[in-house]
């Protein structure tokens, strides 16, 4: 069986711990055999980051700028336990974090769904996307402990030198806290073109949500840029492709959300994002049956695991002991990111291919083999519980078959 040729190559982003070994697994089993891959490798593994001085992941960004589509596989972003154990010159930043930066993008992500496990809100039988903006608010924050007696104001200086001052809080009884948030136009205009795009393309809906009744400056601020940009650069293109933009507060769409079937795309603020896409995904089952894609709006694609590195299953692994670790999400990562490479370029054969592997994976599941995580939420009869090796080697069988056409 003649392998299908690629032209152009993918970012390939290596990771840490258990879905590192998991990475070498899927590409030996399920990809190479089937696809002359093409990749530039970088290795985000947090050795070579801390060899490198984190540079790998911005040239890792720089490549994904230049070839449109990158996989990464799932990275430790280190806390103080992991400077000691991994000796490091400094704790490094989350290379996400880095790499949506870089490519001012906004991370789409969605449950896959399958026969078997049902939602814990069964009025979902379609996938929600939620689409977080990757950029400032909290995770940008400026913030301190105050002193009783404290009066704390917001002060902002224009380029004349001239002060606009707003009182935040005068702590005259009690000690206290304050932080200040910043986000930018820039910012939020990109991240209202990526979700417009990505809708488009999905031919989905898209609803927004934010607190603007109550951040009157803040949060209206994302409203308008959201309806002006609809307005001037995509309603008719909505219209043409019959899909609809709906803007609601928060609170509503949480309401919303809990009463529909699914089947939109959601889009959130950084924090709103951030704490939706997991209520999402335990919802429908499990973080590790989430994709995750970074989307700039410029067009750039980097597909990921939603999850991490798996640790405890990675310390068990270096024991010699059995793992039944989850694949899923990494393979459609592989899968998403494939795909989009065979659209850019022009190459049916390898989007039929990423199809098929997707299908041999819900089919492997469908029909009772599966890792313990999703054994212990399936309701299929007589289902097996594999190992993690084992579950891949499933799939490459179904793989096979369907490659074949049989």
């Amino acid at each position: 069986m003649a392998k299908i040729q690629m032209k152009t190559p993918l970012v390939e982003m290596d990771g840490d711990e258990m879905t590192r070994v998991i990475w070498k697994m899927i590409k030996d089993i399920l990809i190479t055999p089937f696809v002359d891959l093409k990749s530039e490798y970088y290795d985000l593994g947090l050795e070579y980051r801390n060899e490198t001085n984190d540079q790998v992941t911005i040239d890792s960004a720089e490549a994904t700028k230049k070839y449109g589509v990158a996989v990464k596989c799932a990275t430790i972003t280190p806390n103080a336990a992991r400077m000691t154990e991994y000796n490091l010159k400094e704790m490094w930043k989350s290379p996400n974090g880095t790499i949506r930066a870089m490519l001012d993008g906004t991370v789409f992500r969605t449950p896959i769904i399958v026969k078997g496990i049902t939602p814990y809100i069964p009025t979902w039988t379609k996938p929600i996307t939620i689409a977080r903006h990757a950029y400032g608010d909290v995770y940008k924050n400026t913030e301190m402990q105050v002193k009783q007696g404290s009066k704390c104001e917001l002060v902002c200086t224009d380029e004349s030198g001239n002060e606009t001052r707003e009182l935040i809080y005068n702590f005259s009884d009690s000690d206290g806290i304050i932080q200040g948030l910043h986000n930018k136009d820039k910012s939020i205009a990109s991240f209202a073109r990526s979700c417009f795009n990505f809708a488009l393309d999905t031919k989905q809906d898209i609803w927004f949500a934010t607190k603007d009744t109550i951040s009157k400056k803040y949060d209206h601020r994302f409203k308008d840029i959201f309806a002006e940009i609809y307005e001037s650069e995509y309603k008719e293109r909505f219209e043409a492709a019959g899909i609809e933009y709906f803007y609601t507060l928060i609170d509503d769409a949480v309401a919303r959300v809990i009463r529909s079937n699914g089947g939109y795309i959601w889009a959130c603020k950084n924090y709103d994002g951030d704490v939706m896409s997991d209520m999402v995904a335990t919802a429908y089952g499990s973080l590790a049956m989430m994709t995750s894609v970074l989307v700039s709006p410029d067009g750039v694609y980097e597909y990921e695991a939603a999850h991490g590195t798996v640790q405890r299953h990675y310390y068990k692994h270096l024991k010699g002991e059995r793992t039944s670790t989850n694949s899923v999400a990494t393979i459609f990562a592989w899968s998403g990111a494939l795909r989009k490479r065979g659209e850019m370029d022009n190459l049916p054969e390898l989007m039929d291919y990423a199809d098929k592997l997707e299908k041999a994976t819900i089919q492997t599941i469908e029909e009772g083999v599966m890792t313990g995580d999703l054994a212990a939420l399936s309701s299929i009869e007589n289902k097996q519980s594999v190992d993690t090796e084992t579950f891949l080697v499933e799939i490459g069988k179904r793989l096979k078959l369907l490659v074949e056409g049989n």
